[in-house]
C-alpha cells in the first residue's frame, strides 16, 4: 500500500483548534481538519453538544464513527424505530449515505470525537437550511 502521508509525527492540539459553532448551539473542533491533514484520508473533530441538542437529519457519503467521551445520548439510523445510548466508552460506526440524527439525554453536555473516513469532511442535509 503506498504511503502519501506526511513523512513526520504531525501533532495537533486541541486547544489550538479553531471553534465552529453549529446551529443549535453545538460547536464542534476540528482536530485532523482541512488545514492540519492536508494528504491524510480522514477528518476528525470533536462536538459538544448542549442538553437538549438534537442534529438534523443528515448523511456522509463515507462512514462516520462516533466515540463518546462524556455525556449520554442516542443516536439512530432515520426511519428506524431502534435507538443506541451513547455514552462514555460508546462508539457507534454509522454506515455511508445512511442519514441519521443524534440528541443529548440529559443535562450535562455530549461531547463525543467524530471520525470521517475521507479527506474532507461532507455533510449532506435532509432539508435545505445552513449548516
Amino acid at each position: 500500500m503506498p504511503d502519501n502521508g506526511p513523512a513526520t509525527i504531525t501533532v495537533i492540539r486541541e486547544a489550538e483548534r479553531p471553534v465552529v459553532d453549529f446551529v443549535g448551539g453545538a460547536t464542534y473542533r476540528p482536530i485532523v481538519g482541512d488545514d492540519t491533514g492536508e494528504g491524510l484520508p480522514i477528518r476528525t473533530g470533536i462536538q459538544t453538544s448542549p442538553p437538549g441538542y438534537a442534529t438534523r437529519v443528515h448523511s456522509h457519503p463515507y462512514v462516520e464513527t462516533l466515540t463518546v467521551i462524556s455525556g449520554r445520548g442516542e443516536a439512530w439510523l432515520d426511519g428506524e424505530a431502534e435507538k443506541v445510548l451513547l455514552e462514555p466508552g460508546v462508539t457507534v460506526v454509522l454506515p455511508a449515505n445512511r442519514p441519521h440524527v443524534f440528541r443529548v439525554v440529559g443535562d450535562q453536555p455530549l461531547v463525543t470525537l467524530g471520525i470521517h473516513t475521507f479527506g474532507k469532511r461532507i455533510v449532506n442535509y435532509r432539508d435545505a437550511q445552513p449548516a
